[in-house]
């Protein structure tokens, strides 16, 4: 199994690439799975609803299941779990995209769009190892596909991500 981040600032189009990525990867034949950090507390589940009951009356996890899929909720006690623990936890694939985690020490692919008037990341974090761009950076020192071009940075995906 390997891995690759994606970082950028809000609004950059993070989603919308790995979006467009996760078909592009599985018609080359391989399987994906994703890992999104979010800045705020997000909740899967819906007040008054079982599983809920469950969580609200102290389970430290409680797992909903239906034909179709489960998904696991899992209480935080402490801080928050380091991405390689997240990645141990996931069922074995040919990939995984990260979206977020931008301080993690992990390959990332910078999703940078110049119209958000901020700068980009790539300069600081040597963990860049390419860039996806709405814009030419003839200076970046790495790969730069075009943002819109799913397949180039397909291709620097399946060039950097790294093994779990």
């Amino acid at each position: 199994m390997k891995a690759i981040a994606f970082a950028g600032w809000s609004g950059a189009g993070k989603t919308t690439l790995i979006e467009r990525l996760i078909p592009a990867l599985r018609a080359k034949g391989l399987t994906v799975s994703t890992i999104k950090h979010a800045h705020h507390d997000v909740d899967l589940d819906q007040p008054g609803k079982d599983s809920w009951r469950h969580r609200q009356a102290g389970a430290g996890e409680v797992l909903v299941a239906t034909g179709k899929r489960w998904a696991l909720l899992h209480e935080n006690q402490g801080p928050e779990v380091p991405l390689a623990e997240l990645l141990a936890r996931l069922s074995p694939v040919d990939l995984v995209l990260i979206e977020g985690f931008k301080g993690s020490p992990w390959p990332k692919i910078e999703v940078y769009r110049a119209a958000n008037g901020k700068p980009p990341i790539y300069p600081n974090d040597p963990d860049v190892v390419a860039i996806a761009a709405d814009v030419p950076l003839p200076d970046a020192g790495r790969p730069v596909a075009a943002l819109d071009n799913a397949e180039a940075v397909a291709d620097l995906v399946r060039r950097f991500a790294k093994p779990v």
